[in-house]
C-alpha cells in the first residue's frame, strides 16, 4: 500500500491512473468503511487485502479527541490509512456542518463524507438539506465527497457547487442489492464533467457489483457491508479489490459492440469445402 504522505496533502504515487479527489491522488479506487466487523483484526486484515488507502469513519461513534491506545481510529492511523470523516446519522445540514467541523479539527483533515439521511427506514439523503449542507462546506474549504440519490439532477448540482466527488447509491445502504438503477447511473456518468469524480456508495452486495460499476465509466466504489458481513470478509475484500481494478482496466480497453446475431471469429477464406 503506498501510502506515502506528499507535503499539499496527498497520499500515495496514484501510479499511471490514479483517483484524483481535490488535492488528494490514490492509487487504489476503492474506499472502504470500517463499521461491523466481527472484530478489530478481522478488520484490518480485510482492509489489507481490499488495497484500499482510504478510509471512512463516522464521527458520531469514534471518541476523536482522546482516543485510547489501540482504538478503532488509532489502529486505522497506525495502518498509514488516510481517514475519511464521514457525517452518518445526521439529518439536517445544520447537524452535517457541525460534525463536518467537530472532524476537521480534532483529525486535522479538510476531507469529509458527507451524508444528511430523510428517514431511518430507507437511509435515503435528504436532497434539500444535502445540497444545502454540501454549499456550506465546499464555501468553508471542505474536499467533499457527497453521497446523494441516484438522480442525475442533484448529483449535477452537487458537481456544480463544487464538491470534490459526488457518490450516488447503488442502492440502500447496508441492503447488498447492487445496482438497482444503472440506467440512472449511466446517465450521471454522461451528466457530470469528468473533472468531478463519480463514486458508487452504498448497496454493493458483490464483486460483479463492483466491476459493473466501474465499468458504467465510475471512478471508484466506496463499500462497506458487502466485506464486513460476508462469510469471509477477508476472501471478499480480495474479489472486491480485482473486480474494481477489473471493471476500471474493461472500461478503458472499451468493450466490443453488442450485435443480435453472431459473427465468426475464424475467416471464411481457405474453409474446408465438401462435395455432397
Amino acid at each position: 500500500m503506498s501510502n506515502d504522505v506528499h507535503s499539499n496533502g496527498s497520499v500515495g504515487s496514484g501510479g499511471e491512473d490514479p483517483l484524483v479527489i481535490g488535492d488528494y491522488e490514490f492509487s487504489s479506487r476503492l474506499i472502504v468503511g470500517t463499521s461491523r466487523y466481527p472484530n478489530p483484526q478481522v478488520m484490518l486484515d480485510a482492509l489489507d487485502a481490499t488495497g484500499t488507502e482510504l478510509v471512512t469513519v463516522a464521527i458520531r461513534r469514534v471518541n476523536v479527541e482522546n482516543p485510547a491506545p489501540e482504538s478503532h481510529l488509532d489502529l486505522l492511523r497506525q495502518g498509514g490509512y488516510e481517514i475519511l470523516p464521514n457525517t452518518a446519522g445526521c439529518y439536517t445540514a445544520r447537524e452535517a456542518v457541525l460534525v463536518a467541523q467537530l472532524a476537521r479539527e480534532a483529525l486535522g483533515t479538510d476531507l469529509i463524507k458527507l451524508e444528511v439521511i430523510g428517514d431511518d427506514e430507507t437511509l435515503m439523503p435528504d436532497v434539500e438539506q444535502l445540497l444545502n449542507a454540501a454549499k456550506t462546506l465546499v464555501d468553508d474549504g471542505f474536499t467533499v465527497l457527497a453521497y446523494a440519490n441516484d438522480d442525475p439532477i442533484t448529483c449535477r448540482k452537487l458537481a456544480n457547487l463544487g464538491c470534490a466527488a459526488v457518490m450516488p447509491l447503488g442502492s440502500p445502504i447496508g441492503s447488498g442489492m447492487g445496482l438497482v438503477n444503472p440506467y440512472n447511473l449511466r446517465i450521471i456518468r454522461e451528466e457530470v464533467d469528468d473533472e468531478t469524480p463519480l463514486i458508487v456508495d452504498a448497496g454493493i452486495g458483490t464483486a460483479s457489483d463492483a466491476a459493473t460499476a466501474m465499468e458504467l465509466g465510475y471512478d471508484g466504489v466506496l463499500l462497506n457491508t458487502a466485506i464486513a458481513e460476508a462469510q469471509h470478509p477477508v476472501q471478499m475484500a480480495r474479489a472486491m479489490r480485482l473486480a474494481v481494478e477489473a471493471g476500471r482496466h474493461a472500461q478503458r480497453a472499451g468493450r466490443i459492440p453488442r450485435r443480435l446475431y453472431a459473427q465468426q471469429s475464424s475467416p471464411s477464406a481457405g474453409r474446408v469445402q465438401v462435395d455432397e
